[in-house]
């Protein structure tokens, strides 16, 4: 039988065309009815589209925003606590940090891993994984089918992991960056004013609440506040650089790739890699903001403004470090900045400086919020609170728990950390950890999304994989000195994303393992073949009897108890006569069963009801959730409407909404698509009409929850009792609670009162999954 065929589905409503998604739109466009089509989102632009080119401005300019790291870096390689680097040395570290900026955030995620975003328009770690695994299109008609075809995903399991972990962090960036980059602009106050060293700590603190505090506001606000701070303050690089670089000109042989090998050769201090590595920094964090601003803005505003800035940047440090020596290694960026201490430009530089990495701060941050949608679309995450911040783009998003769980790490790493040493430590780690996993993906991307040739997909990972691992493996070195803190954030924020997938898979999978054909789980018979059946007829229906109206004798229902349902209930007379069956009342009731899982078939949140309440509501609504990518949805357009024709009173809705929008389903609205519909198709339906008026007013709303149990795992051995314990540990004792504390109809703003939560409990082999 076909999905959609007419035995089953009968007439039903559409409201013109639409590409829909449950949070990112796929290309599925449903039919169209009476020969036109309509877009819900009316002229709005798409995700990822910009509305004007104000909007691209903004864009350009936010990526200008992330790169503060001239102020830190070659403190990075040379402290000011080591001895004075000689003229070679220090060419040959300029000439490291040119190359890899050239090779890493130029090459590499410029001009390739922007390519290899998803088709929503997100990047990032796990938007590299989406691309590898993309998730089944959305096709919401089939939500309204009530027949079932069953369907298994796929998921390596391995690449997961190591997506989430890249993920994960990438957030942990999040605390990082705010910690190191707001220290160290402070730090100049001490240059300048040596008195004011044991302050830098309670200054940086009261500028990283500031930076939180005004995440509310949004990207798009923040944006054009920040980015001509930005554009100035790269303006000032550009400006100091070339004025430094005119004191020792012979800087520029650092453009010879081989004097960055000789450093090594002569010096054998692999550790300077992970000095060298901050220079590249904000490279996973421009590719996770694709999500908030498109690949061509990126593009621009990186190869014209950042990369040149940075470039004369590091050449003009370089040349004042090796003309003043000593003078200037104590804080090489401050001491660098042309005229004397204390002068007119030593304080406009700082007053950037500070502001900048305000700005870097405030970029990484957005781009956790917007990896943050993505793990929580895709069930990796509990459903915190979201807030969209645009009406043009639906990756600017606020995140408030996230926000504030940030702010409080990382003033806490601040108090903590007091030496920037051990911040800069801790913030190498995890940039080379999530450069190495996205090197790994987008090869493995590379043969089997774009399919390319295998030996493309290698070569690329031999080159950036030996250089990302030189990073890694000279980052990993500083374990003890500070990177174990990201790694502990990590494989925290790991094992909580990993669980949240576990758990929310074996609810998927269960509820498609479980939906039921409609034909099949019900069936009906004549009330008047027996006298004790024309007793259920319902109290509405008698006085409509009574009353003279014409309505059609009813028939009784009937649930198959026990066995496989794979007969058809409605059209087999043999069924009818047998003991398995249970009849089912017609209650005066209108119930909306909500489908928060997508598929064909009845949800098994129906199944549950009618077999602990054995009676059948007047009017059942199937209703599904389809959020859209624009903003908002007219009030006509908000439910398509589909009526199934073998039994009376069934319904599958779509509920559209934009991204802005709360949810709140008004079952009034839908039950006039319902009587408009009924009226459409048929000419006699003003009893028909009448009662469902009437059940309508006091609607019961059932939602799904699952009592996830693990099962005891089977076999003999001393290890058994001990894994019996810990999956009933991770399943029962930590998923299960996490799940009741994040329902998925937790940011619904309807009256929690309306809804009566339908609690199925679920047993799973955890083995198998």
């Amino acid at each position: 039988m076909g999905a959609l065929g007419l035995d089953e589905v009968g007439d039903c409503i559409y409201l013109g065309a639409v590409v829909t998604s449950s949070i990112r739109p796929p290309s599925f466009t449903p039919p169209f009815h009476h020969g036109h089509r309509k877009n819900r989102c009316g002229s709005r632009p798409r995700y990822g589209e910009k509305e004007d080119r104000t909007s691209r401005l903004e864009a350009l300019n936010h990526l200008l925003r992330r790169w503060d790291l001239p102020l830190y870096v070659l403190n990075g390689i040379w402290p000011a606590s080591g001895p004075v680097p000689s003229k070679e040395d220090v060419i040959g570290g300029i000439s490291a940090i040119v190359w890899a900026l050239t090779l890493i955030p130029l090459i590499k995620y410029v001009f390739i891993s922007l390519f290899f975003g998803t088709k929503e328009g997100e990047g990032g770690s796990f938007a590299l994984f989406q691309g590898l695994y993309p998730g089944a299109e959305k096709d919401f008609d089939a939500d309204r089918t009530l027949t079932v075809y069953p369907s298994k995903d796929r998921i390596r399991l391995p690449l997961l992991i190591w997506s989430l972990f890249g993920t994960a962090l990438t957030m942990a960036d999040g605390v990082l960056t705010p910690a190191v980059s707001i220290t160290s602009a402070v730090g100049g106050i001490a240059v300048a004013k040596p008195s004011v060293s044991s302050d830098i700590v309670p200054i940086s603190i009261a500028f990283i609440l500031m930076i939180f505090l005004v995440q509310q506001f949004g990207t798009h606000r923040l944006a054009f506040t920040f980015s001509p701070i930005a554009l100035i303050w790269f303006l000032l690089l550009v400006g100091t650089g070339i004025y430094n670089i005119i004191t020792f000109p012979g800087i520029f042989r650092a453009f010879d790739p081989s004097r960055a090998v000789m450093l090594f050769v002569r010096t054998k201090h692999y550790d300077h890699l992970a000095g060298i590595l901050l220079a590249v920094t904000g490279s996973e964090a421009m590719f996770a903001n694709l999500g908030q601003f498109n690949a061509g803005s990126i593009r621009i505003s990186f190869c014209f403004f950042t990369y040149p800035a940075l470039v004369l940047a590091y050449l003009g440090q370089g040349a004042r470090l090796i003309t003043d020596g000593e003078a200037v290694l104590d804080s090489v960026f401050y001491r660098t900045i042309p005229g004397p201490v204390n002068g007119p430009l030593y304080w406009i530089m700082f007053v950037f400086a500070v502001a900048a990495t305000l700005v870097a701060s405030q970029a990484m941050i957005t781009a956790t919020f917007s990896l943050t949608q993505q793990v929580i679309n895709l069930k990796s995450l509990p459903p915190i609170r979201m807030v969209h911040t645009s009406d043009t783009v639906q990756g600017q998003v606020y995140v408030p728990a996230v926000n504030w769980i940030l702010m409080i790490l990382t003033i806490v790493f601040v108090a903590a950390f007091k030496d920037l040493a051990a911040l800069t430590n801790a913030y190498g780690f995890a940039v080379a950890t999530v450069m190495l996993s996205t090197t790994g993906l987008l090869a493995i991307q590379m043969f089997y999304v774009k399919r390319w040739p295998m030996i493309v997909a290698i070569l690329f990972f031999i080159f950036w994989g030996f250089i990302d691992g030189l990073f890694w493996g000279a980052s990993l070195r500083k374990v003890p000195h500070g990177a174990w803190v990201p790694l502990m954030i990590g494989g925290i924020l790991t094992l909580l994303m990993t669980l949240w997938t576990w758990g929310k898979s074996l609810e998927d999978e269960f509820d498609g393992a479980n939906r039921m054909n409609l034909r099949h789980f019900i069936g009906l018979r004549p009330a008047s073949s027996t006298q004790s059946r024309r007793h259920s007829i319902t109290a509405i229906e008698q006085e409509d009897n009574e009353a003279g109206n014409a309505v059609t004798l009813p028939e009784m229902y009937f649930v198959q108890k026990t066995g496989a349902h794979d007969q058809d209930l409605l059209q087999d007379e043999k069924i009818a006569t047998v003991d398995d069956h249970q009849d089912l009342a017609r209650i005066p009731v209108c119930a909306v069963f909500y489908k928060i899982a997508q598929g064909q078939g009845v949800p098994h949140t129906f199944v549950g009801f009618i077999r602990q309440w054995p009676a059948l509501p007047r009017v059942v609504i199937f209703l599904s959730v389809c959020v859209l990518p624009c903003a908002s949805v007219e009030p006509e357009d908000r439910y398509m409407v589909t009526k199934v024709r073998s039994l009376e009173g069934f319904y599958g809705v779509t509920y559209y909404l934009g991204f802005r929008e709360e949810f709140d389903v008004q079952v009034k609205d839908v039950v006039r698509k319902i009587v408009q519909l009924e009226r459409a198709t048929n000419p006699n339906a003003g009893p028909i009409v009448q009662h469902i008026q009437e059940v309508a007013n006091n609607p019961t709303h059932i939602a799904p929850h699952y009592h996830v149990m693990a099962k005891p795992v089977n076999g003999a051995g001393f290890a058994i009792p001990v894994l019996s314990y810990l999956r009933k540990l991770l399943i029962e004792d930590l998923y299960r609670r996490l799940a009741t504390m994040f329902p998925e109809t937790g940011n619904w703003v309807t009256s929690s009162d309306k809804y009566a939560p339908l609690s199925v409990k679920l047993s799973c082999d955890l083995v198998a999954n």
